[in-house]
C-alpha cells in the first residue's frame, strides 16, 4: 500500500497518511473548491488500510479552518477509522486547537460526540 502526501495550499490541508505505521495528519485549512473530490484518494487508501490495518492507528488532526462540505468528508473519514477501531485495531484521534479559538475546539467535540473513537483534545500555544 503507497503512502499518500499530498502538500497543503492556502485551500487545502497537508494530508499525510502512512499506511505502514498508521499514522495520519491533516494540517491546515480545509476550503477545497470540491471537497469529495480532494478527499477522495485518502478515503479510498482507508478503505484499503481497513482490511489490514496496524493495531495502532494515530490520527494527528491540526486544521485551522474547515467549511462544511470539509466537515461531511471529515466526518466520513472518522467513520472509516471507526469501523478500523470497531474490527478490533486501536484508534485515537489527536485533536489540536489553538487556546483561544472556541469554534474549532466545538467542532472536536461535536465530532466526539458522533464518532465512537477516543479523542484527545490538544491546546496548542500560538
Amino acid at each position: 500500500m503507497e503512502a499518500i502526501s499530498i502538500e497543503g495550499t492556502p485551500k487545502t490541508p497537508t494530508i499525510k497518511f502512512d499506511p505502514s505505521s498508521g499514522v495520519l495528519e491533516l494540517k491546515g485549512r480545509s476550503i477545497p473548491e470540491n471537497s469529495i473530490e480532494f478527499y477522495k484518494p485518502l478515503i479510498d487508501l482507508l478503505d484499503k488500510y481497513a482490511a489490514n490495518p496496524k493495531p495502532i492507528t494515530n490520527v494527528n488532526i491540526q486544521l485551522e479552518y474547515f467549511n462544511t462540505s470539509s466537515s461531511k468528508c471529515i466526518l466520513d473519514l472518522f467513520k472509516k477509522l471507526e469501523s478500523i477501531k470497531n474490527n478490533g485495531s486501536a484508534v485515537t484521534i489527536n485533536w489540536h486547537y489553538e487556546e483561544d479559538d472556541e469554534d474549532m475546539l466545538e467542532a472536536g467535540e461535536d465530532y466526539q460526540a458522533i464518532i465512537n473513537v477516543p479523542f484527545k483534545m490538544i491546546q496548542i500555544e500560538e
